[in-house]
């Protein structure tokens, strides 16, 4: 049970973006939210005045220094840090990790905790799980942070791991010495940009009874896009009801994108910290008022803000502060872009709830991260600017890691086949599960008919076609027909024209089938064709399935696909046949979906962050001995509990289809069909 009453109140269409609230024991926060950082119990520059009028729910302090001075005897006679700073609204104290990280000279980790000498009076201290709770209980924080062990995101991967493990080992301690405290303590989830130890993290993380989860080493190396990529990998992984904080992040491009991913708390320096260099963020993006242009402009710093700065004084004034480097400028610019960060996240907020925060989401990325420039445009182009380009088509771009290429949607923030390599993936899933080889050397002169629902960058398509291939021609008792679905072959162009990342595509097939929508090998044993547009209209020109991978992008992408009304008419198209569908989901509402339809649910292999996928059965393939692992009285009782009982695209007024999972065959037998 959390110590934050935590409530979910929406999540935008299209995306993981969320907007809840919880309670402390001195406010309600409402998500998502911004925390100033009050390292020393206080954030530079800024009066508490205006963080109460800018809205702040929460302030960030820091244990590491907090301990060194004024230390814990201190809060313990003030009775907590918020009698001490005279702040009425929450507080969450950071461990201290992050500052130790921050000091390599100085410092020592082993099993124990991290030594380091202290900068006040230069005695070795002993930061351990232990103390750094104890400290931040004196301190008196609402949200108190396990103390875990930071490394730079681009570190070798046994180095990861091994700060990984022992972030993991320090988690269990931390929980321990917390004991019955009323104040609520967040697991941090680590692993660098390893993809797989972030998802091991998660797991092993979630595995624990915290009361938030964050994600930290990230903003320490990293690209944007890696970081939105662990992000996006993480946040898919944490529950849904539980508050999830990513640390030390960002710009307000930043935040947005984050937000899109599923995060709901941010903390950085950045709004106090640029304000002292003389740079602001404003709703036409970011101003540097070192910049001579402004010395005579009489127009607020933001038309648009209400903040004191903005209704009290001209950009030549604070130009001219900035420039004689009187300490009023940086507290001025500080207040505005502390009161610019906290609009925006309510603007966020607002915009989920009303359910328009994918125009909001499209619109923001075009200004947050906006430079101020005057006089035309360059026509010059750098080479770097020129590749940039080239990583991207319509809604879609290419991101790397590991050397191998993935597709992401630049509007849902969804890449396919974020975690594993796609080639792989698309094996284990799909030519694997679906013993495709097996099938295919079966004597039948009618050929084996594979349904590919969501082409993408073709890896299912490849990794069928490849297993067909590596039989010899005396093995194959069945020729293959492929037959691919795609509404937008952006995504498809993209990967072709980047075949260096998507080597699977290293064939003869793919341009082929995109200059004449099919290609035959040159035995004519197997036959690859593409069906363009809306599979909802497509699916009726094409024979009926033996097999369907079924890959399109998540319901928010691809609402209708997912739909109860979706799988009756593939189910339709499968009478008579003994057809499987293999899916990456293990979603309740789509598998409630699948039984509602009449298919019969199994689970399916584990793959990426997910620990079963599912497989479908028409009634025909269900009777023969499939071998697969139907659900059971097990799940029915947890999808009876759940939340997500209601199969997609079902109206509020239809509850026909609740008897047609509760009545549904495989449940009235509690044997795995042999």
């Amino acid at each position: 049970m959390s110590r934050l009453d935590f409530e979910l109140e929406a999540t935008a269409t299209e995306s993981r973006a969320r907007a809840a609230r919880f309670r402390t024991q001195h406010n309600e926060v409402l998500t998502p939210t911004f925390m100033p950082v009050g390292t020393h119990a206080s954030v530079r520059s800024q009066r508490r005045e205006d963080l109460l009028d800018s809205r702040v729910q929460v302030v960030l302090a820091n244990t590491y220094h907090l301990l060194l001075r004024p230390g814990v005897a201190l809060f313990e006679q003030f009775g907590g840090i918020h009698r001490f700073m005279n702040w009425p609204h929450s507080v969450l104290t950071d461990s201290g990790g992050f500052q130790i990280y921050s000091l390599p000279g100085s410092r020592s980790m082993d099993e124990e905790g991290a030594k380091f000498k202290s900068y006040v009076d230069g005695s070795i201290i002993c930061l351990s799980p232990e103390r750094s709770i104890a400290t931040q209980k004196a301190i008196g924080a609402d949200i108190m942070m396990v103390l875990d062990q930071c490394v730079p995101s681009t570190v070798e991967r046994d180095v990861a791991r091994a700060a990984m493990e022992l972030t993991h080992r320090w988690a269990v301690r931390s929980l321990a010495a917390r004991g019955d405290s009323a104040q609520a303590l967040f697991g941090i989830v680590q692993g660098a940009c390893f993809s797989d130890l972030r998802v091991e993290s998660a797991r092993t993380i979630t595995q624990l009874p915290f009361d938030g989860f964050a994600i930290g080493g990230l903003a320490v190396g990293e690209q944007s896009g890696e970081r939105e990529d662990c992000t996006a990998i993480v946040t898919e992984l944490l529950p849904q009801d539980r508050p999830r904080y990513l640390m030390g992040v960002g710009t307000p491009l930043d935040l947005l994108e984050a937000v899109h991913r599923g995060v709901d708390m941010f903390d950085c320096i950045l709004p106090t910290a640029l304000a002292k260099q003389g740079l602001a963020f404003t709703s036409k993006g970011r101003i540097d008022l070192r910049r001579a242009v402004y010395r005579d402009h009489e127009e607020p710093l933001d038309a648009e803000c209400s903040c004191y700065t903005c209704k009290t004084y001209s950009k030549a004034y604070l130009l001219h502060l900035i420039r004689v480097h009187e300490s009023q400028g940086w507290q001025l610019l500080g207040l505005h872009n502390i009161h610019f960060y906290m609009q925006l996240m309510r603007a966020m907020r607002a915009n989920i709830l009303a359910g328009t925060w994918a125009e909001f989401y499209r619109a923001q990325r075009e200004v947050l991260d906006a430079r101020d420039s005057y006089g035309p445009k360059s026509v010059r182009n750098s080479s770097v600017e020129r590749k940039q380009r080239k990583l991207h088509v319509g809604r879609y771009e290419v991101v790397v890691r590991d050397g191998v290429g993935r597709i992401r949607d630049k509007v849902s923030g969804e890449v396919m086949h974020s975690v594993n390599d796609p080639a792989e993936e698309a094996h284990a899933l799909y030519v694997e599960q679906s013993r495709l080889a097996q099938r295919l050397r079966e004597e039948c002169s009618e050929p084996l008919v594979v349904w590919d629902v969501g082409l993408g960058a073709a890896a299912n398509a490849m990794a069928t076609i490849q297993a067909a291939e590596a039989l010899n021609v005396a093995e194959r008792g069945r020729r293959l027909l492929l037959i691919s679905f795609e509404n937008d072959l952006d995504s498809y162009k993209l990967a072709l024209r980047h075949r260096r990342w998507f080597k699977h595509l290293k064939h003869a097939a793919p341009e082929q089938l995109l200059a004449a929508e099919r290609w035959v090998s040159k035995d004519e044993s197997i036959e690859w064709r593409l069906l363009q547009g809306d599979f909802a209209v497509r699916k009726f020109a094409a024979p009926p399935p033996d097999l369907i991978f079924f890959d399109p992008f998540s319901f928010k992408t691809d609402s209708e696909l997912w739909a109860l009304a979706s799988f009756r008419e593939l189910l339709q198209l499968c009478q008579g046949r003994a057809t499987e569908l293999f899916t990456y989901t293990y979603s309740t509402a789509v598998r409630a979906a699948m039984l509602a339809a009449g298919f019969y649910v199994a689970k399916g292999c584990a793959t990426g962050p997910k620990a079963e996928t599912t497989i479908g059965l028409s009634p025909l393939a269900a009777q023969g001995n499939h071998g697969r692992e139907l659900l059971g009285a097990a799940w029915l009782l947890r999808w009876s509990r759940s939340g997500a009982q209601t199969p997609f695209g079902v109206s509020d007024n239809d509850e026909s289809w609740r008897a047609a999972v509760t009545e549904h065959p495989q449940f009235q037998v509690t044997t795995m069909a042999s």
